[in-house]
Formats: structure tokens, sequence, C-alpha cells
């Protein structure tokens, strides 16, 4: 496991040809790969068609249709579905061998937000979790040290959420804080654990953002929101004619700030800072964390719909 003394020195830009990339961990897709060098490359040859490809790809509508037995979904698309469930098989079909694999461990949890705790909604505002499942998490955080890692602003899924003894990990992992009370999980007079290793692109992610804003107002149904070390642009409820130029206006802003990178999400364009630092980056620095605090081998376990 990366130490967090060597995690503390990755906020360093990547070179671009490492920077450009992110696998799509989908159940419809899974292994797309999303390249932003090449999609503005598509861009700027006219070849806009490509680039909205890659947003329909990225923004399966799978979930939806499996409740209905999918009748549309094609015998391909059934087998890639399946390989990929093969390959990432269900924790609750699986218990005994979880529980198995965390005998003599403390169990930590960490669990994504919009479609985890949260319904996928039109408008990420309204995004809520019900009080059911807020019950449920509250119930894990009693026994377990449990963590919610999200693409959203930290303090946006806390006001979601409004549980003070969890871990929070934002902005991708890049802004993580918690918890804000002590529990059982921890020492009395722990440091609160708090990281943010993108402080430097505040600045310029504010910008962005101002600037998208201003670009994309025209297209109707788009959204940018400020996740603070990140920024989401939504068109989920964006006619698809418009997706080329909504494309065409994030192209045209991103064109100028060679230090930030674009991937694509459910429905939603993903900008971020070119940093070594992820979901993944932000797991093993809290593990080590809470390792360093309770001082046993932990076993993690995390749930995202992707």
């Amino acid at each position: 496991m990366v130490s967090v003394a060597e995690m503390r020195k990755q906020n360093v830009i990547v070179p671009e040809e490492f920077a450009i990339t992110r696998v799509m961990a989908s159940p419809s897709r899974p292994g797309l790969a999303v390249s932003c060098k090449k999609m503005f490359s598509q861009l700027d040859g006219g070849r806009i068609g490509a680039w909205v490809d890659s947003m329909r790809a990225s923004s399966p509508t799978r979930v939806k249709a499996a409740p209905a037995l999918a009748p549309s979904i094609t015998a391909a698309s059934d087998q890639e579905y399946d390989g990929w469930v093969e390959q990432h098989p269900s924790a609750l079909s699986n218990f005994d061998d979880v529980v198995a694999a965390s005998k003599g461990k403390r169990v930590v949890l960490f669990l994504d937000y919009d479609g985890t705790l949260s319904p996928i909604v039109d408008d990420p505002d309204r995004a809520f979790m019900s009080d059911s499942m807020r019950e449920a998490v509250r119930d894990a955080a009693r026994h377990f040290p449990t963590a919610i890692v999200s693409g959203r602003c930290r303090d946006k899924v806390f006001s979601f959420v409004q549980l003070r003894e969890l871990y929070y990990a934002g902005s991708h992992g890049m802004d993580i804080r918690g918890p804000v009370k002590a529990t059982k999980h921890t020492k009395a007079k722990a440091k609160a654990v708090s990281f943010q290793p993108a402080s430097e692109f505040l600045p310029m992610i504010d910008e962005v953002y101002k600037a998208l804003v201003e670009r994309t107002k025209s297209i109707q149904g788009s959204m940018v929101e400020n996740n603070t070390f990140s920024l989401s642009v939504h068109f989920r409820c964006v006619e698809e004619k418009k997706w080329s130029s909504l494309a065409e206006q994030v192209r045209s802003v991103l064109k100028d700030y060679p230090k930030l990178r674009l991937t694509l999400g459910r429905k939603v364009l993903e900008i971020r800072p070119s940093i070594k630092w992820d979901k993944g980056k932000a797991l093993e620095f809290l593990l080590e964390s809470l390792g360093e605090l309770i001082k046993q081998e932990v076993h993690h376990i995390y749930h995202s719909i992707k």
C-alpha cells in the first residue's frame, strides 16, 4: 500500500500521455476507455459524431431496461453484461465469502453516494437519500468505520447525508475529512483526518466553472456543478441533438487549460486536475489513516453503482 507520506507528495501534474484516459466500469459497457486528447482531436477535425458516440456509450440505459427484462437488448449485449457480472460478483450473493475474508480483521465500509445511497435523478441538487437509508448508514457506522467517497462536493454530500460520524471524500477523493465527532472506532484524542491534494488548483477550477456556466447557458437542460476540486457538466436533461453543441462549448473552454483532464460518467462530463489521485487513492489514504488510528488489520468493502 502507498504510504501517507508518499500520497502527500503526489499532487504533481501527470504527463499528458498518462493523464487523458479513464476506464468506465459500467455493467453494460465494461472497460470503456475515454480519451480526452482523442476527443479534442475529433472536435478539431470536425468528427463531432465520434465524440457524441463516446458520450452516448458512457451513459448506458441498461439499468432502466433491466426491470422490464430488457427485450430490446441484443444477445451480444447480454453476453457482455453477463461477462461483467462474472468478473464482478455480488457481495450479497457471496456474503459467506466476505465474512470469511474479514475474520480477525476490522471491517471498513466505503460507499458511493449517487445511485448507491440515493437514486439517480434528473436534478443533481435533488438527489436526496431516504430516512430509512440514512438510518441504515448510521447503524452501519455504529459497527464499522464508514466512509462516503463521491465525485460530488464534500459539503454537498454531507448536506444530503447529515451524519457527523462518517468519513467523507468528495471531489473524486480530492477533499477528505472526518469524522467530525469522535466515535468508538477512533481514539478520543485522535487528530481529525483531513487531506486536500489539489488545493493549488482551486483558483483554476473556479475560473473554468465561471467560463463553462457562461458558455453553456444557451444549451437548455445543461447544468454545471462546482464540486470544489472538480467540475461536472450534466447533460442528462439535454436533447441528444444538442450534445455536439455542448461538447464544442466544453472543448472551447478546456483547450486553454492543459492541466485539467476530462472524463465521462453517466450523462455527465467530469473535469478535474491532472494529478495522480482518484477515488482509489482516497481509499488507500483512508485505509492507512484508519490503520494508524485503530492499530488493527482492516478488511475494506466498497459499494458503488457504475
